[in-house]
């Protein structure tokens, strides 16, 4: 016991002579000259505001980005206006740790507080809505830097802003000095960015008309400039969420407007179009439901056959066996150097990074096997093409022949109120007026005398053509899966907007694509105005 005794002893003093030694220490150290000297300089800190990066506009130059606001403050150390922190900080523990920081701090408000000599409040936009339009083609960014969309493809001049800050004096040794003026920088709020052809009205339209589809594509297009005032794919993705959505099976990371699928029966306006350059427009064929092409049976969806069937009535029909008996009739060279011309084969670039995929257009070896040829007549086969693809086309027929380069950048704004830098629209010719009247007119008779089309809208007209596009896969049952297409204009005396929809194993495009159509031109008619004398 005495031995313990001892040893405590022994520890206590040690302990008390360490004590006693950095006391000491501590003492010389502060009154040493070099200490005084450091503790009495003055040096400038600052706190930074994050930089408020540019605005992605519409085109009428409204925001489609840093649509809300929140609040970053920085409190002075002071308790004369503790309460005023207290009464707009989303935390209060931060302001409690700030003010016992003794040095200047930033919290977060769910408010504007009034500044003064101890708060200034700076106002930063959120850069993306919780249900944000045109996700796919704004994208988004990482660290600070764009990774997608016009994020990426206009990152230098999106991210090119000044910053604001708050300045004060400290002493060598880090510690807020008092009396000394606290020096305020704050950036002017930046308008300057990008300005897309989106009409967010009619994108807001278009995500409202999709809302069920599981996975697909919308794009809206002015068929006269090939502006694309709407592009939005399914299912939708969140910058809140994107964990879950890289992981989610439907893929809502790829914007399907940029894909492509097997078309189907909207390909038979192409045909038509040779057809009608070649002097067929009359011919007839009488459809039993199926048709023989070198031993192989090809089948009309209608399998108890459409009788008798001129070009007319099987556009309306969207008669395939009238369709494949057609194409074995027609030059295989020009016929193909149509669907190139309409733009099928060719990429669609929209800006760095958002291409329109070209889509597989079979050559012309392809084209003369007379298997590939007939699935070729209707839109099967190898064919495949981007919603993009489909919209472009359709404004070419709607545009009298003058086929519209698409396009989604408008240009660039430094005010938030002019447009720098807008390029002038540009043509390709496909075919003449007349040839363009009979594809038209056969598009207003797949609508308006189909009396099961689900197209036809109530308070303007459309002209339009479906599609029920074979995939080669098949369900647990052995029933195939069909993609749904429709792409169409109106109004139909002077066509303003082409409309394509693309809904992925949709089954019949009169059933799932035709409705979305039609709710898309009914609002978007009433939205602009537009009546069927437009």
């Amino acid at each position: 016991m005495y031995s313990m005794e001892k040893r405590i002893t022994a520890v206590g003093v040690i302990l008390e002579t360490l004590f006693a030694v950095i006391i000491f220490r501590f003492f010389s150290l502060a009154s040493s000259p070099q200490y005084k000297k450091l503790a009495s300089e003055k040096y400038t800190s600052s706190i930074e505001i994050p930089e408020s990066d540019g605005i992605i506009y519409d085109t009428n130059m409204t925001p489609l980005v840093n649509e809300s606001f929140e609040y970053l403050c920085v409190g002075i150390p002071n308790k004369s206006d503790k309460k005023a922190m207290y009464s707009g900080a989303e935390n209060s523990k931060d302001i409690a740790e700030g003010i016992s920081s003794g040095i200047p701090f930033t919290f977060r408000s769910v408010k504007y507080i009034p500044e003064s000599k101890n708060v200034y409040s700076f106002k930063i936009p959120v850069r993306y809505s919780f249900s944000q339009p045109a996700q796919h083609l704004i994208g988004y960014t990482s660290q600070g830097e764009g990774v997608d969309g016009i994020e990426y493809a206009y990152n230098k001049l999106l991210r090119n802003s000044g910053k604001s800050e708050v300045k004060y004096m400290t002493d060598g040794l880090g510690c807020m000095l008092d009396g000394e003026e606290i020096e305020v920088v704050k950036n002017p709020e930046n308008v300057s960015g990008i300005v897309t052809y989106i009409d967010k009205n009619i994108q807001q339209i278009c995500e409202n008309a999709g809302r069920d589809i599981e996975c697909g594509a919308i794009v809206v297009t002015e068929v006269k400039t090939g502006n694309i005032t709407a592009m939005a794919s399914f299912p939708k993705y969140s910058v809140y969420t994107l964990e879950d959505d890289i992981n989610d099976e439907r893929c809502p990371m790829i914007n399907r407007t940029l894909y492509s699928y097997s078309v189907g029966s909207i390909f038979k306006l192409v045909t038509a179009f040779e057809a009608i350059d070649e002097g067929l427009e009359n011919f007839e064929y009488n459809c039993t439901g199926s048709i023989n092409i070198d031993g192989r049976i090809y089948k009309c969806h209608d399998h108890s056959g459409h009788g008798n069937q001129n070009l007319e009535q099987a556009m309306t029909n969207s008669c395939n066996t009238y369709f494949i008996a057609l194409g074995q009739k027609l030059n295989i060279k020009s016929f193909r150097e149509k669907a190139f011309t309409l733009g099928f084969g060719r990429e669609n670039p929209l800006a760095t990074g958002i291409i329109g995929s070209g889509g597989v257009l079979p050559t012309e070896k392809d084209l003369s096997l007379s298997g590939e040829l007939a699935n070729f007549s209707f839109g099967q086969g190898k064919l495949t093409a981007t919603p993009l693809q489909i919209s472009q086309m359709t404004c070419a027929i709607a545009n009298y022949g003058n086929m519209p380069v698409l396009r989604v950048i408008k240009g660039y704004t430094d005010n938030g109120k002019t447009v720098i830098n807008e390029k002038k629209v540009q043509y390709a010719y496909t075919m003449d007026r007349e040839t363009s009247f009979k594809l038209q007119y056969l598009m207003m008779s797949a609508v308006n005398k189909n009396e099961n089309s689900k197209a036809r809208p109530d308070n303007t007209t459309a002209s339009a053509k479906t599609s029920t596009a074979q995939t080669d896969r098949f369900d647990d049952d052995g029933n195939e899966i069909y993609n749904s297409w429709i792409t169409g204009y109106f109004p139909v005396d002077n066509p303003k907007y082409a409309v394509t929809v693309l809904v992925e194993n949709g089954g019949y495009g009169n059933d799932s694509a035709a409705p979305i159509f039609r709710e898309i031109v009914e609002n978007t008619a009433d939205y602009m105005k537009i009546s069927e004398n437009y």
